[in-house]
């Protein structure tokens, strides 16, 4: 997710028996605290719920996430 100024937000994964594994989520620290991470986090389930995907949830704050808004 692109933040301007070049900084980025990213969420890594990998596909594990047709299973999305989430893995781990980077904010720039100087941006951490603005929502960022929720922004890129709803996008994800967003694009996993619109593709059907099933998920495993191994990033503390994705899953953090997952159980607060899901």
């Amino acid at each position: 997710m692109p933040l301007g100024d070049g900084a980025l937000a990213v969420a890594y994964y990998k596909i594990e028996d047709g299973r999305v594994v989430l893995l781990h989520t980077e904010v720039p620290q100087d941006l951490s605290g603005r929502g960022y991470g929720s922004r890129l986090a709803d996008g994800v389930f967003e694009a996993l719920r619109r593709d059907r995907k099933k998920v495993i949830a191994k990033c503390p704050f994705i899953s953090s996430y997952a159980a607060r808004r899901l």
